[in-house]
């Protein structure tokens, strides 16, 4: 009896409707992916967090947009639970954001809806990856360099996953060069400030 009503509290709890106010347009967060390159990236990156998108409130309901196939805006709760364990983190930049900064970043974010996702990790606006596509979002709509740019060199390239991953992507001829942006490196932005550390279920 004891083990029921567990489970039922556990079911109604992960259930919950998320309240949505804490959450505003230009907000980046956080989770842990359920893909397939996911470990690899965290590998690479000594994160835990391999995937993350940018809050966007329109008529009073909360999206994110985010670069998976291809870019698109998900309602808040469904991409929550797309996470492992429905866990996330939300981060705010630190200072205000101005009506015209948050329009700038808007009309770049709509222009990047539809395009495919990026698995090569090129810097480019032809198709695009999920920390990249916030990364841009700033920059070009709000004047504002979240981190710095790094190299594929920069990252953990040592592990078994991720040396499989890249021969899969790249075969021989992997661009130790390019300029990439991980979630890593959003998620320890300076500029970003936690807003809420959720646990939906103990890790």
């Amino acid at each position: 009896m004891n083990r029921f009503i567990f489970i039922i509290i556990l079911f109604c709890s992960c259930n919950q409707k998320i309240d949505d106010s804490q959450f505003l347009s230009g907000d980046v967060i956080f989770q842990e992916s359920e893909s397939s390159q996911s470990k690899a990236i965290q590998l690479a990156t000594h994160s835990k967090y391999s995937h993350c998108g940018i809050i966007y409130k329109n008529n009073g309901k909360t999206y994110v947009l985010e670069a998976v196939q291809p870019v698109k805006l998900t309602p808040l709760n469904v991409w929550i639970n797309k996470g492992k364990n429905k866990h996330y983190v939300l981060k705010r930049f630190a200072k205000p954001l101005s009506v015209n900064q948050l329009r700038s970043m808007e009309e770049i974010g709509q222009k990047m809806i539809g395009k495919p996702y990026d698995l090569w990790f090129n810097w480019s606006d032809d198709k695009i990856y999920c920390s990249e596509l916030i990364w841009k979002i700033y920059n070009d709509g709000a004047g504002i360099k979240l981190s710095e740019l790094e190299k594929l060199s920069d990252f953990n390239l040592n592990s078994e996953i991720v040396r499989k991953k890249l021969i899969e992507r790249y075969g021989k001829q992997i661009p130790l060069g390019e300029s990439v942006v991980s979630p890593a490196s959003l998620f320890n932005s300076k500029n970003l400030v936690t807003v809420n550390f959720n646990h939906l279920i103990n890790q």
